[in-house]
């Protein structure tokens, strides 16, 4: 049940409620159709207007709104209730008791369809109002479900005020307070945002220590003790707010020594020195005459340093007081650092009354980059355990059990993850970032709790296990001394107000506050051994102006730099970079420093040092893209998942954009970014401008979020309204085409294939072993003994092996024909096939694993192919002899048309490849996925300007690419490979100086003539498409994503030419050799009444993928398949598109139905959409 966070508003009186309760707690199941009545009776009870229909159709029952899909079509949906800029209202009619298996189900699939609802709202309504801030699920007559989302951006909905307490059954209807919250919702929804309310309290919490710590420095003490003592004041008051110290009679403890003893400050000091070592130790306190809990953590050792607990007048003890009476309990923690910060901060005390960052903006990083995939893989969980639940309800007994207990294991293994996750914020100031972080991941957690509890397990057994999340996960580096105190003290307050809010003060384990050494002070981009003063050509000490002191100009009058104020310059021995701790996340808000005011902010000898040991990072990058580049580096060598970091606006800028392309061409893609956003620098509060960037692994689409509007708020912060645009992000913060609604040409199809798999070593012989099996004496065993290729054999130093194909042969023929080749796989082949689990590799030993007769069938009758490595750093095409056997790394294509390399060796080829395929491995290595690199790619034809002149161009710029290359890596096998010349080429291309080694490479390898032959075949290339505009050697992001958007545009044009039934055939001969010819066939695809899709052309040949082996991962699975396909899918499609062993085909159907009930699938005719 839900109680307000402030005083309630006026209500209508109890008596109403009394009769409203009575009225629908009393209704017949068959009257409890008519939830607009109820809906209409509960606004007369709140007294607020009711739902009509008006043009603006702002507020009303049945607000009709519209899904989009990926096809380009739409469907119909309609909003039980709404009401713009407050709710989106699902009302269903359960008639399950409130604590059963199926009321539960219910509730999930009426939240999911809410949210669905909400997403689908049209532009123009949310520039309006942005997204509702509440979704409202109603079991009319039992119960209403409260979820929220304050950012309004498009995240996730969670249960409100949290996991434990969002629901408002019928019968609370009868507290004036549950009724004024209801209220709210309707009449003025933002004012029961937390954080709003919070807000007020912490300005005045820090208003108040700043004046105490403005008289404490003036009695004399230093800065840093002051800060010390303050903190130690405020986690009291805190402390004794919250109950963790005594309370008699409404005062708090640590309040009550203070007005007891605020005429004798000798006795107060000593009184409160004593108590705060007893809080640390715990036990019987002398000076509360009380037992206290032991808090441990830093915050209250030393109780024996002078300025432990510091000498107060008695205007200090009413400061202090005055403090202390403030509501200790509704501190933001998100904000409250920053105040404190400057409250504590002499230098920075100006600033406490400018703006701070309000949690919102904080959210809109964390959000993207901790949250998401988290909810993601909690959705996956989530479906799992429902599934085996439905499934255990089918069962009796034991078996029953054991399928419900297996259902709890999914979740409790998802509860394990997300309470041994670890969050690093390098750059953690006073800590809102990983505070932010703390509370969601706590949402979360609850909601995990809740659904064990649906499921039976009991709260008791959880608190037995003692896994939960906690501050330990959230790790922290500050420089500053001061900040990473405050940082610690903020998680602690954060976690032990939402433990109290959710489980009561009883629950509190001790020790309180743990030393867990989470947040570290230092450096986070440079360490090094030693330090010292630097020292000029005269050996004076070197100093510089500490950026921040000022005095008026004589002149003027104008605040100049005080010439007086100096701190010393200093010289760093040994500079290395700086090590992070483990984590899944990295997420923060580095220091804003432009390169140009580094050296007058850091010093020269801290920007040298830096600079040398980051040479990667160009000289006129700005400070914050060290920390982008480390945690990139971090995301692309797989030590962590996804990073998310604010930095100025200037991102977009050449020099740090640079950074930003190198971690995109390393194999990372945004998955998030906002490329001019408002921002309150955390010290100053002055207001800047910034960009948000979230980056992970692989290649994809991402959201780029724009700000359409930005209106004033309470304290002078920026409302900001955001629109959406999905794409390829660029490392401009520009999104490019949705190359993910490329669709497969039949013009493409049944040429491209892996190569073999062996699945046993012994096929691989050296050219001396085959002579000994009687290569070149017994005839015929060259047809069975054929050279062989893998990936490293084209990038790198070919091996010159053979491989022992008899494909067609029985064992017997085997035998008889080739004795010594039988042997050979005897006795080196079969013993390891023995062990295979699959019956056919096991039974017929001496052929491949996986033989491919499709690639034969396709190869046969050609003197050569096209081979391209599955996985490699560059993406280059070769022709490869017919005889060659291709490994499973490589992608054979069966043409030999030299036209066609060299349309797939040009840059537009090249381009659609990296951003249509995936990335693998360590180093995120380009992944040429042929079922979207090729078979999506539209080639030119005589419609887009090819010309037989320029075809034979083409095609004789690829042959001599092909020669030129093979050319110079036979004649220097030892000096040269494939990745070595293209490695020099890139350089070329990027015009950066060539290493000692590249050098040499570019001169055995004549690597100018090659990038010459490039160019020339990119411009024929180009004219053949007509787009001549194009610049050959224009690689910038703008040019990449116009070539793209054409691309993709005439991929679309070719599907819808070969729907209609003109197919472009590559190989008519092969692909259609009903109608063989060179020319566009007019081909009507039979049995579809003259019309076909492109995508369901292509469903005959699907890329199938294995079967995922647990259920949380089917369930991401189909989500992931459905969510990609741009049309239903029926159960059939689905099915084609896994492989597996096994009955995995029955559980489709449930898997879809739970993935329907979370609002992951809907159905739409025979067939489901994501």
């Amino acid at each position: 049940m839900i109680a307000p966070p402030t005083a309630a508003a006026a209500h209508p009186d109890d008596a109403r409620a009394a009769a409203f309760i009575a009225r629908w707690s009393g209704v017949a199941a068959s009257e409890l159709s008519t939830a607009q009545s109820f809906v209409r009776e509960l606004c007369e009870l709140l007294d607020v207007p009711l739902p009509h229909p008006t043009p603006e159709q702002d507020y009303m029952f049945e607000r009709p709104v519209t899904f989009r899909h990926g096809d380009g079509s739409s469907s119909p949906g309609r909003i039980d209730c709404y009401r713009r800029g407050c709710f989106v209202l699902e009302a269903k009619k359960l008639r399950a008791a409130s604590d059963t298996r199926r009321f539960d189900d219910a509730l999930l699939r009426a939240r999911a369809q809410a949210e669905g609802y909400a997403r689908a709202l049209e532009p123009a309504e949310l520039a309006a109002a942005g997204r509702p801030p509440f979704l409202l699920v109603v079991d009319v007559g039992q119960l209403i479900e409260v979820y929220a989302e304050f950012t309004r951006s498009g995240a996730t909905y969670t249960p409100f005020p949290d996991p434990r307490s969002h629901r408002i059954a019928l019968a609370d209807l009868a507290r004036a307070e549950v009724r004024a919250t209801l209220r709210r919702i309707w009449l003025d929804p933002l004012s029961l945002d937390p954080a709003r309310a919070s807000a007020r309290v912490t300005r005045e919490v820090a208003a108040r220590l700043a004046e105490l710590a403005r008289s404490l420095e003036a009695s004399g003490h230093a800065p840093q003790h002051v800060a010390a003592y303050l903190t130690r004041c405020l986690f009291s008051m805190f402390a004794e707010d919250v109950e963790l110290l005594p309370r008699a009679d409404g005062e708090g403890s640590f309040a009550r020594l203070l007005r007891q003893y605020c005429d004798d400050p000798a006795t107060l000091q000593r009184m409160l020195a004593a108590l705060w070592a007893d809080m640390d130790r715990g036990g019987f306190s002398v000076a509360l005459a009380q037992t206290v809990l032991r808090f441990n953590g830093k915050l209250f050792k030393g109780a024996s340093d002078d300025a432990y607990s510091l000498p107060l007048t008695r205007e200090q003890v009413d400061l202090l007081l005055a403090a202390a009476r403030a509501n200790w309990r509704e501190v933001e923690p998100a904000i409250f650092g920053t105040l404190l910060e400057r409250a504590l901060d002499p230098a920075e005390r100006h600033a406490l009354g400018a703006h701070y960052t309000p949690r919102a903006y904080v959210e809109r990083l964390v959000l993207p980059t901790v949250m998401e995939p988290l909810r993601a893989e909690w959705a996956d969980a989530q479906a799992a355990a429902l599934l085996l639940a439905h499934e255990a309800a089918e069962l009796e007994g034991r078996a029953r059990e054991a399928k419900m207990e297996a259902a709890r294991a999914e979740l409790r293994r998802f509860h394990h993850r997300l309470c041994t996750l670890r969050v690093l914020d390098p750059a953690c100031g006073s800590g809102n970032f990983l505070y932010v972080t703390l509370e969601h991941l706590k949402r979360l957690e609850g909601e995990v709790l809740n659904q064990l509890a649906a499921l039976g397990q009991t709260q008791d057994s959880l608190a037995l296990e003692g896994e939960t999340v906690t501050p330990r996960q959230l790790l922290g580096i500050e420089v500053n001394a001061r900040a990473a105190a405050l940082a610690e003290l903020v998680l602690w307050i954060g976690y032990l107000q939402w433990h109290i809010r959710t489980r009561g003060n009883r629950a509190v384990a001790e020790p309180v506050v743990h030393d867990w050494g989470n947040i570290v002070c230092r450096d986070a981009v440079l360490a090094w051994a030693s330090q010292r003063p630097l020292l000029d050509e005269r050996g004076q000490l070197r100093t510089r102006w500490d950026g921040r002191s000022f005095i008026p100009h004589p002149a003027t009058g104008e605040p100049v730099p005080d010439p007086a104020a100096q701190v010393p310059q200093w010289a760093y021995d040994q500079p290395r970079r700086a090590d992070w701790p483990q984590a899944e996340f990295i997420v923060g808000n580095p220091p804003f420093i432009g390169a140009a005011a580094m050296r007058g902010a850091l010093g020269d000898g801290y920007v040298d040092a830096l600079r040398a040991v980051w040479p990667e990072v160009p000289d006129s990058a700005d400070f914050v893209m060290f920390w982008w580049h480390a945690a990139a580096r971090k995301v692309a060598a797989g030590e962590a998942r996804r990073f998310g970091f604010i930095t100025t606006n200037s991102l977009r800028q050449t020099f740090n954009r640079r950074v930003v392309q190198s971690a995109l061409q390393d194999g990372l893609h945004l998955v998030d970014a906002i490329p001019d956003h408002p921002w309150v620098d955390s010290a100053s509060g002055a207001a800047v401008r910034i960009a948000m960037t979230v980056a992970a692994p692989g290649a994809g689409a991402g959201r780029l979020q724009t700000v359409t509007a930005e209106v004033p708020g309470e304290h002078g912060e920026m409302q900001v309204q955001l629109r959406e645009h999905t794409g390829l992000i660029h490392a401009d913060l520009t999104v490019g085409p949705n190359l993910l609604s490329a669709r497969p040409l039949e013009a493409d199809l049944g040429l491209s294939n892996r190569g073999v798999q062996l699945f046993g070593s012994g096929f691989i012989v050296t050219p001396e072993q085959a002579a000994a099996l009687g290569l070149g004496r017994e005839p015929g065993l060259e047809q069975r003994i054929r050279p062989y290729r893998n990936g490293r054999d084209l990038t790198d130093t070919p091996r010159g092996v053979l491989v022992i194909d008899l494909f067609g042969l029985d064992a017997e023929q085997v035998r008889s024909r080739y004795p010594a080749v039988y042997q050979w796989l005897l006795e080196r082949v079969k013993p390891e096939r023995e062990q295979n689990n699959r019956a056919g590799r096991r039974e017929k030993w001496w052929l491949f694993g996986e033989t491919n007769p499709k690639l034969r069938k396709q190869l046969a009758g050609l003197p050569r192919f096209i081979a391209t490595v599955e996985t490699a750093k560059h993406r280059t095409f070769q022709f490869l002899d017919v005889a060659i056997l291709p490994d499973n790394k490589l992608i054979a294509i069966a043409l030999d048309d030299a036209f066609y390399l060299g349309a797939l060796s040009s840059r537009l080829h090249v381009e659609w490849a990296l951003a249509t395929g995936s990335r693998l491995g360590v180093g995120n290595d380009p992944v040429y996925v042929k079922t979207r690199c090729f078979e999506t790619f539209p080639f030119p034809d005589a419609d887009t300007g090819l010309t037989p002149a320029l075809r034979q161009r083409i095609a004789e710029r690829a042959e001599a690419i092909d020669a030129h290359r093979k050319r110079v890596l036979a004649a220097h096998p030892d000096a040269l490979t494939l990745t070595a010349l293209y490695n020099v080429l890139d350089a070329l291309r990027a015009g950066r100086p060539l290493t000692a080694k590249e050098r040499a490479v570019h001169q055995l390898g004549l690597v100018a003539v090659l990038a010459e032959l490039h160019a020339e075949l990119d411009a024929a290339v180009l004219a053949a498409y007509g787009w001549a505009d194009l610049a050959a050697g224009d690689t910038d992001a703008a040019t990449r994503t116009e070539l793209l958007t054409r691309l993709l545009a005439l991929n679309h044009a070719r599907a819808a030419e070969e729907a209609a039934g003109t197919v472009r055939w590559l190989r008519p001969a092969l692909q259609n050799p009903q109608t063989a010819t060179t020319q566009p066939s007019q081909v009507r695809l039979e049995g579809l009444d003259g019309v076909r899709s492109s995508f369901v052309a292509s469903s005959a040949e699907p890329a199938a993928q294995p079967w995922p082996a647990t259920l949380p991962e089917q369930m991401r699975a189909m989500a992931d398949l459905l969510a990609a396909s741009p049309q239903p899918l029926g159960e059939s499609d689905i099915a084609t598109r896994f492989k597996g062993r096994g009955p995995w085909k029955k559980s489709l159907p449930r898997i879809l139905d739970t993935l329907e009930a979370l609002g992951r699938a809907r159905r739409e005719g025979a067939g489901w959409r994501g």
